[in-house]
């Protein structure tokens, strides 16, 4: 199979075997036969699916850390889940995380607190002050080691 017509139809019936073609072309520099489009489509949604993930890891981690540093009336139970949860966490970013994808997470670190200060503040049932600004660098956030003073 290797026109792009075929390749096309191939891609709305079975992605999988869409995408060994597709390696199959691209390994053999078989170029024109390509279904660029769904190429494209593919590579866009890959690019978004790893953006996801790294964000979804750091609101994670700042969760943890902000429930950690702020939530007193719960730590004496919660402190040590709260820092494997974190450590965990830097973990999985530690091992995705690209100099793009540390980039990226440098721009929308504001968009991700807020996302995390929403969840914590449900958590606590609004029965504690956060800041309203992310207390922690991107370097903090993501050093395995790095906890905060704990009030």
């Amino acid at each position: 199979m290797n026109s792009v017509s075929n390749l096309n139809k191939l891609y709305n019936i079975d992605d999988s075997q869409w995408l060994e073609e597709t390696v199959k072309l691209i390994k053999n520099r078989q170029f024109k036969d390509l279904d660029l489009d769904n190429l494209i489509e593919e590579l866009e949604d890959l690019g978004r699916e790893k953006k996801n993930a790294v964000a979804s890891l750091l609101e994670q981690v700042i969760r943890h850390l902000l429930l950690l540093q702020y939530w007193t009336s719960e730590s004496d139970y919660n402190a040590v889940h709260w820092q494997e949860e974190i450590y965990t966490f830097r973990i999985q970013l530690r091992r995705r995380i690209t100099t793009n994808l540390r980039n990226y997470l440098d721009s929308e670190l504001d968009s991700i607190y807020k996302d995390a200060l929403g969840f914590v503040k449900i958590k606590t049932q609004n029965s504690v002050t956060f800041p309203l600004e992310c207390p922690y660098s991107l370097d903090q956030l993501l050093d395995i080691e790095w906890l905060p003073s704990l009030n």
